[in-house]
């Protein structure tokens, strides 16, 4: 690499306009010599690599690209090193302002540390422009990752930018309420604030504040989306608000791009109606749920459980073993969803074989259970104890 760095320089001397190729390959020879180097002779390649970062864009121009290559290059030779800080701040914002969303992937980590060595040791940074920088860098992360970036290495680069942001700035339930939502307040039609009150209100777990639905339902009406509209049904209907859990609901289905996702929905509202007493509307929607994703079978075991607590509601008092035949309907959902437990203790509440023969019946008849239940049985006895 000596040899080539001699006959390197000749050429930057006398034809340094001649290929970008030139500096290309510059930067490749001085890494090398570099990585083998100690002391002044290490400080004296780096440097080489800065400069020749810099004439090739003098010469050939795409600062862009060439600032993204630099700005790593020069993270990786001077990130232990307190007096270039401030340097590597500049070549990173510089980096980010011409790349936008194309800033590379390897710039993202790093310009994340970049920014929390700076602050760490004494940089000119408020707890507001580090959010407005973590904001930039988490949009192009949720870009890129949108965009056909391997899902799984975004998803660990979060991870790490999400820790250094926490090391950098005091993450608590009082900053996301006390600092954050009063400008939401001031302007609810402001995204940006709405997105970093609820990014910040998980990695904070205060999502139970006002202020984490408010922010939601802000992003939800720009930018909409399935995660968010399901975000916020599932709040609303935990808060009771029953009617906006609905309609939130009702937006995830139509968002849902897949049967799985919609099998979810279905559920949650199942859940929901649950809780109101609506028997009948919980067990259309956890059919609905069985019907998009056959695997969802415990689907089955709530309907049961419907059954199971809808003896008192639906006996008429003329005929037990009618009024027990809603056991034998929920003891079938049961053994649709492969409860053994809940079969069980559905048979336990079976008729007598007494009641069968009193009232004239025999086990295999079958009739329908009414009231809100409408199925059909076939007459089954209650196991001998």
């Amino acid at each position: 690499f000596d040899a080539a760095s001699k006959n390197l320089e000749w050429l930057l001397e006398n034809t340094p306009d001649l290929n970008s190729s030139l500096y290309i390959n510059g930067v490749k020879i001085y890494k090398e010599l570099e990585k083998a180097a100690t002391g002044d002779k290490k400080k004296e390649y780096q440097q080489r690599v800065m400069d020749l970062y810099d004439l090739r864009i003098e010469y050939f121009n795409s600062e862009g690209d060439v600032m993204n290559r630099k700005a790593y290059d020069a993270y990786k030779f001077y990130k232990d090193d307190k007096t270039k800080y401030e340097m590597l701040y500049g070549f990173f914002e510089k980096t980010y302002e011409l790349n936008g969303n194309d800033v590379g992937s390897q710039n993202l980590v790093a310009y994340m540390d970049v920014i929390r060595r700076y602050k760490l040791t004494g940089g000119d940074l408020s707890d507001d422009q580090i959010l407005e920088k973590y904001d930039q860098v988490t949009q192009i992360i949720d870009y890129k990752t949108a965009n056909g970036e391997d899902a799984a290495k975004m998803a660990k680069t979060k991870d790490f930018v999400d820790r250094m942001l926490t090391s950098m700035v005091t993450i608590d339930c009082e900053f996301v309420i006390g600092s954050l939502g009063p400008r939401l307040k001031e302007d609810p039609e402001d995204l940006g604030m709405a997105k970093k009150i609820m990014s910040l209100s998980l990695t904070a777990g205060c999502t139970d504040d006002p202020i984490f639905l408010d922010a939601s339902m802000v992003v939800q009406e720009k930018e909409p989306t399935y995660g968010v509209a399901k975000v916020i049904g599932k709040k609303m209907a935990a808060d009771k608000d029953y009617d906006g859990a609905e309609k939130y609901y009702g937006q995830a289905l139509e968002l849902a791009d897949d049967n799985m996702k919609k099998a979810d929905i279905y559920y949650e509202m199942g859940v929901m109606y649950s809780q109101r007493g609506m028997k009948a509307s919980a067990r259309t929607n956890f059919y609905k749920c069985v019907e998009a994703d056959p695997a969802r079978t415990k689907s089955f075991k709530l309907i049961g459980d419907l059954y199971m607590t809808s003896y008192d509601e639906c006996k008429r008092d003329e005929s037990k073993v009618e009024d027990r035949a809603v056991f034998i309907a929920a003891y079938n959902m049961y053994r649709k969803a492969g409860d053994e437990r809940s079969m069980a203790n559905a048979q336990a509440q079976f008729p007598s074989i007494e009641d069968i023969f009193t009232e004239n019946y025999s086990e295999g008849d079958t009739f329908k259970v009414g009231c809100w239940i409408n199925e059909t049985v076939t007459l089954q006895k209650r196991p001998e104890s």
